[in-house]
């Protein structure tokens, strides 16, 4: 009997530890998002970074963006994202042409993002809001800008091995 509780608890343990950390698991939704959000912005700025000044200007076809007008069509709807979450307009946004002010303008929007995303509550993730995909519930917009942020990094990604770069590696 002494030796079946042994093997319960050396079963059960390990379980328990697993669930018991409350503070892992984030309440809602925007929690969740929040938790890997660092990540995206990271290695977001990671593949920003990476491409030389002198070839903001690439673009692989004609009617592709250039690399630049990429990344700042990236954050420009991080803002739009985010201040459609908040019902409010997207702040007065600058136009650089230049790597240091692209590169800082999608910093930006990804500090402005994460001011809004962890303060949202279940109301806000579960109400209509405008996003640049129409009006969507919060939750939906979490995703679509992640799925919009990712799709446009991984194009970039592109971009860059088109000029012979290795992209950054995707951390978590």
């Amino acid at each position: 009997m002494k030796s079946r509780a042994v093997v319960v608890l050396a079963v059960l343990l390990p379980l328990a530890l697993l669930t018991t950390d409350a503070g892992a698991v984030p309440a809602n939704a925007a929690g969740e998002y929040s938790g890997h959000f660092g990540a995206l912005s990271q290695l977001s700025i990671a593949v920003a970074q990476a491409m030389p000044p002198d070839q903001y200007s690439f673009r692989p076809h004609p009617e592709s963006m250039n690399f630049g007008e990429l990344m700042s069509h990236i954050a420009t709807t991080n803002y739009q994202f985010c201040a459609g979450l908040k019902d409010s307009n997207p702040p007065e946004l600058p136009s650089p042409t230049d790597k240091s002010g692209i590169v800082k303008f999608l910093s930006d929007s990804f500090d402005y993002c994460s001011a809004v995303i962890p303060n949202l509550t279940e109301e806000q993730l579960n109400k209509t809001h405008n996003s640049p995909d129409g009006r969507l519930l919060g939750r939906e917009i979490l995703l679509a800008m992640y799925i919009h942020v990712a799709h446009h990094r991984g194009q970039a990604e592109i971009y860059l091995r088109d000029k012979g770069i290795r992209p950054p590696t995707y951390m978590i």
